[in-house]
């Protein structure tokens, strides 16, 4: 039997009842027993700001990285603005990936889902997060391609996935706990 590898879930919008929460949620419950999923929360770290990452850094800074570090895996779910990743995750992103040097994200394991009631799924941002994630030596889970349009009929009122897209979901995390294995081997 496989180890059980702890996945860092990092969700670009900051709204408790987002698509992409609720993604991110759907994920967790779907994950095979080798995962361990866990919302990450960006939404209290400051801005990013070298004048102030000194010795000891801001203890929000100091608490994100230390939940990276302890991660074998990370999985961006994330909605676009303006063709891009919203300002909270371009944030975290930027406090894990310093001092420079010292990247929490490094060599890990990661995946990309995006998520938009418009009907190109969050394309852009999704593209433009893999540029980052190119950057930070992450390997990046290629297929299946994950840019989920019409996003705003995923769910009923209790918040439960409809039957459209749970089936995508459980192949995309499927494939995932793969990816993971298979870059977690020592």
């Amino acid at each position: 039997m496989s180890n059980v590898h702890r996945v860092a879930v990092l969700v670009g919008s900051l709204r408790k009842a987002s698509i992409n929460r609720k993604l991110a949620q759907t994920l967790a419950e779907l994950a095979p027993p080798s995962l361990q999923l866990e919302i990450v929360e960006i939404g209290d770290l400051p801005l990013y700001n070298e004048d102030i990452d000194v010795t000891p850094p801001p203890a929000p800074y100091s608490a994100f990285r230390d939940s990276l570090k302890q991660a074998d895996a990370v999985l961006f779910v994330t909605p676009e603005y303006n063709r891009s990743v919203p300002a909270p995750m371009k944030n975290a992103i930027d406090v894990g990936s310093r001092p420079y040097g010292q990247s929490a994200f490094s060599g890990k394991p990661a995946a990309v889902i995006s998520a938009s009631p418009g009907a190109i799924g969050g394309f852009g941002a999704n593209h433009h997060l893999r540029q980052s994630l190119v950057f930070l030596d992450m390997p990046v889970l290629q297929q299946p391609e994950s840019y989920l349009g019409g996003a705003g009929s995923f769910f009923d009122e209790a918040g439960q996935p409809s039957d459209s897209i749970k089936g995508f979901l459980q192949k995309f995390i499927d494939t995932f706990a793969r990816w993971v294995e298979i870059h977690n081997r020592t």
